[in-house]
């Protein structure tokens, strides 16, 4: 079935190819598949079942909200729990003494009145027709009514209510929040929208794979993905259906081919789309609501972009990016997402199997190469990303800093070459052209002369007058390029058809593409390349055909990749169902007039620990301040008037080593920063973070302190 989970990733290639027809060939499969790491074992489907079937309660931002227990958006006023038992204790042992007391009869014989008053005298002596039995059963039933009465009157005075809610019952919540929910019309195995549809064989043979253990959660995402087509119209009923009856929980594959991950490092909940990478904090400085709850990220939030912020070793390639990657592969795999990682060769960003295309650049065992015109078959629009990529990170008053002018420049060498040659220049070629080598232009002239060209044999000519004259960026470009035109880089970036490049014009399908940068002595190279991923990505989102596909850019280390551009390419991220996600090393690597526009452009803003004062105060003004409850408590001193007061103060002087004072408590309302630049430079605990949230929506949460080991 052509489903949205079977996009054919080849279009990642500068020739793409159609989409398959009909359904992809389905290797066979054991008859129990193995589990990925972090899925519990699978020995009859009643693990998968349970999973599947576990309460995800609507949270806010954030949650993670597998197995979540909402809790009140305001503190309650708790009672320290050594005084609720200590309470609890002398309310029983007061109850306990006032029982014995009445037993032993010296309190009277005053709570019988009750029992004369109602119960027949024919009942009370041993001769009566209930027999001696039965009037011992009657006077014991009045004592036990009477020490009921005692004992709930104790457990109102001692709470005992609030020590079972807050003991006893917490056990008990965890085996219930994973407890399967039996309603049949309510349980997501059986099915029931498909049954509604029509399409109950196709219901029945996936809850019988459901329950034989054949079906996983990336099967589950990805045939629900499949099901929403059907429902919006892009598939047919009839389709699915064959697919399903035949193929069963592997149908609708993905064209790799695969049904989950290599390997498994965080926690994934596929139903809710999130990945877990930590714990809330139980701090005073987090809402209530939030403390102790687990913190999960999914394509609701990175719509709205993440950058994160913290020196080397703090975390955020394995505690951020690591897991956000895992997870988008998922996602694709489902055929829900598209997904591009960009990071140092060997930074740890998921295995090689993980991904459908791994490029690898300056490794000439790479399989694959990177198309740097971004599958563009218009010169303008190619002059533009590359214009970007070359000189975009250029600050004032440098004359390479008007990107304008540096797209005219490459627009005017770029159309010329494309209708001599049918293609965009090689590295080198641009190379020679930007530097003026007359033999390139000569030959483009007579191409341009013998194809009747006069309109780019005048842009040819614009350029030659420019040559050379003062404020011409051709230079400037020229370096740029020739950071590319090194042997580490030979056979790289080849535009005549020998290689396969890979182009983001390819984000309709739900692709996993992987760019290894070549970092050691190439570090400039690699900068001036993550900008051109970064460029051919925002460009290539805006005009996407199917934006039902989240598409995320992962950049490990932004640094030199913040621009102008880019700050506008990320705004418009989100009305296209996409986001990218920036990790720097401090703020510091991104230009001082573009800090403030990239935290506003950005929903999920990300601090870890060890962050520089400078960098806190940049987030503390972004995160702004919030009206908070201030308590001044005074000590002031007691004078006593009488003698006898003189001496006890004395006395408690004596043996308190202290003046006898009054506590005076004045609390008041004050504006105060959310979390201020020291606390962020110095009051964040290593292995966790301070984040705020934002997504697609608008919904919001405030700054929180994450442990992300937790």
């Amino acid at each position: 079935m052509d489903s949205d989970g079977t996009h054919d990733a080849r279009g990642t290639h500068a020739s793409p190819v159609p989409r398959p027809a009909g359904p992809p060939q389905v290797p066979a499969m054991p008859p129990r598949p193995p589990r990925a790491p972090g899925m519990p074992p699978l020995p009859d489907g009643s693990a998968f079942l349970t999973w599947l079937r576990a309460p995800r309660p609507d949270a806010a931002p954030g949650v993670w909200r597998f197995g979540h227990r909402p809790r009140p958006a305001e503190e309650p006023e708790e009672i320290p729990s050594r005084q609720l038992l200590s309470g609890a204790l002398i309310a029983f042992l007061v109850g306990w003494l006032i029982w014995s007391l009445l037993q032993n009869g010296y309190l009277g014989n005053w709570w019988w009145v009750p029992f004369d008053l109602i119960v027949p005298d024919a009942w009370r002596g041993g001769d009566s027709d209930l027999g001696e039995t039965g009037t011992f059963i009657v006077y014991q039933g009045y004592e036990l009514l009477v020490a009921l009465g005692i004992m709930v009157g104790a457990a109102r005075l001692g709470r005992w209510g609030e020590v079972w809610r807050r003991f006893v019952t917490p056990r008990f919540r965890r085996p219930e929040a994973l407890e399967a929910r039996t309603a049949p019309e309510d349980d997501p195995a059986q099915w029931n929208e498909l049954r509604a549809a029509g399409a109950a064989d196709a219901a029945e043979r996936l809850a019988a794979e459901a329950r034989s253990g054949l079906m996983r959660d990336v099967d589950h995402a990805r045939i629900l993905r499949a099901w929403q087509g059907v429902r919006t119209g892009r598939h047919s009923l009839a389709t699915f259906s064959g697919a399903v009856l035949k193929d069963g929980a592997a149908a609708c594959l993905h064209p790799s081919g695969e049904r989950d991950l290599p390997a498994r490092l965080a926690r994934h909940d596929l139903v809710t789309g999130q990945v877990r990478l930590g714990t809330t904090v139980d701090d005073a400085r987090n809402p209530y609501a939030y403390r102790g709850t687990g913190l999960a990220l999914g394509p609701d939030l990175l719509g709205t972009s993440l950058v994160a912020v913290g020196p080397a070793g703090s975390g955020k390639t394995g505690t951020v990016v690591r897991p956000l990657a895992e997870s988008l592969c998922l996602h694709a795999l489902a055929g829900r997402a598209a997904v591009v990682v960009v990071g140092a060769a060997g930074a740890g960003l998921g295995p090689a199997d993980a991904y459908d295309v791994v490029v690898r650049i300056g490794n000439q065992d790479s399989e694959y190469d990177l198309d740097l015109y971004g599958g563009s078959t218009d010169p303008d629009e190619a002059a533009a990303v590359l214009a970007e990529a070359l000189v975009g990170d250029l600050a004032d008053p440098h004359p390479g800093s008007d990107s304008r002018r540096s797209t005219t420049v490459l627009a005017q060498l770029l159309g010329p070459f494309r209708a001599v040659h049918g293609r965009f220049p090689s590295v080198p070629e641009l190379r020679q052209l930007l530097d003026g080598a007359p033999g390139p232009f000569a030959e483009l002239r007579q191409g341009l002369h013998e194809a009747g060209q006069e309109s780019l044999l005048r842009e040819l000519d614009a350029r030659e007058r420019q040559m050379g004259q003062p404020g011409d960026v051709a230079g400037v470009l020229g370096d740029r390029v020739a950071l590319l035109d090194r042997p580490a880089f030979a056979g790289f970036f080849d535009t005549s058809g020998q290689s396969r490049p890979v182009t983001l014009k390819a984000l309709d399908h739900p692709v996993r593409v992987r760019i290894d940068l070549p970092q050691r002595g190439h570090a400039d190279a690699s900068r001036m390349l993550a900008r051109l991923v970064l460029a051919q990505f925002t460009a290539s989102v805006a005009v996407r055909e199917d934006r039902s596909l989240f598409a995320c850019l992962l950049l490990d280390d932004a640094t030199g990749v913040v621009t102008p551009e880019a700050v506008r390419g990320i705004q418009r991220l989100r009305s296209g169902n996409a986001g990218v996600v920036l990790t720097l090393r401090t703020l510091d690597d991104v230009a001082r007039p573009l800090r403030g526009p990239l935290l506003g452009a950005t929903g999920c803003r990300m601090a870890l620990a060890g962050l520089t004062p400078w960098d806190g105060q940049d987030f503390a003004e972004v995160w702004g301040k919030e009206w908070t409850e201030a308590r001044d408590v005074t000590d002031r001193q007691i004078i006593a008037e009488t003698p006898a007061g003189k001496a006890v103060h004395m006395l408690r002087r004596v043996i308190t080593g202290k003046a006898p004072t009054a506590r005076a408590v004045t609390v008041r309302q004050v504006e105060r920063e959310r979390w201020s630049a020291s606390e962020l430079a110095h009051g964040v605990p290593a292995g966790h973070a301070v984040l705020s949230l934002t997504d697609v929506k608008g919904e919001h949460a405030p700054p929180l302190l994450v442990d992300l080991r937790g």
